[in-house]
Formats: structure tokens, sequence, C-alpha cells
């Protein structure tokens, strides 16, 4: 079971953190995909981190602004935006894949995914 949170709303420039925390599957065997919707929009991967948690890959459109990060502890990965713009509006889930290579991939079938949280970036 995946549960995301700290989704809301935020002026452009700001910034959120999300968390996804995971029960029932073990973090180190695992991709965490970070997803999200638009209204009228189709589903876009946004940043991935790999099962080790050393290292992500993400869209072009938030590099340099969206960071990925992982506590195994308390078997969470959190999703650090920011500088946000209106474009980055949507609803925002976490998805699990069980992949071990290092680089991950956005583009492959995820298995698990959390019921999203809303975020919404305006003035």
């Amino acid at each position: 079971q995946l549960v995301e949170s700290g989704g809301g709303k935020v002026q452009p420039g700001g910034s959120l953190r999300l968390s996804c925390t995971v029960s029932g599957l073990n973090l180190e065997n695992y991709v965490i995909g970070w997803f999200r919707q638009a209204p009228g929009k189709e589903r876009e991967g946004v940043i991935c981190l790999n099962a080790r948690g050393d290292s992500s890959n993400s869209v072009d459109s938030v590099k340099g602004r969206f960071t990925v990060s992982r506590d195994n502890a308390r078997k969470t990965v959190y999703l650090q935006m920011n500088s946000l713009k209106p474009e980055d509006t949507g609803v925002y889930f976490c998805a699990a894949d069980r992949y071990s290579s290092y680089k991950c991939r956005l583009g492959r079938t995820f298995d698990y995914w959390g019921q999203g949280t809303q975020v919404t970036v305006s003035s």
C-alpha cells in the first residue's frame, strides 16, 4: 500500500514536500516513481528513485526544481518541489515498480499506486 500526503495550495515560486509512505513492500526492491495528472490531461511521469535509493531520473520540465529522497526507517519517499509553477498543478501519485536497474525508468509499468494528493499552484 502506498499513501501520499503533503499536497496543498501554494503560490508560484513556492515549495511543497510530498510524502509517500509504503507498507507491505520492501522499499529496497522497488523503484518509486512520482506521477501527476493535470485536469483534462493524461498522467505523466515526473521523477523516479531507483531501488538502491542512490539515483533518480526526471523529466526535463522539473529538472533543477524537484528532487526525490528516501527514508528507509520511515519507509517513506519524499518529493521536494521548489520554484513551483502553475503548470505543476495536478494530482500527484506515487507508485512502485519492482525493478533493480541502476537507472529507473518512468515509462515502465508500475504495479502499485497510491490514491493521489492534490497540488495547486496559484496566486
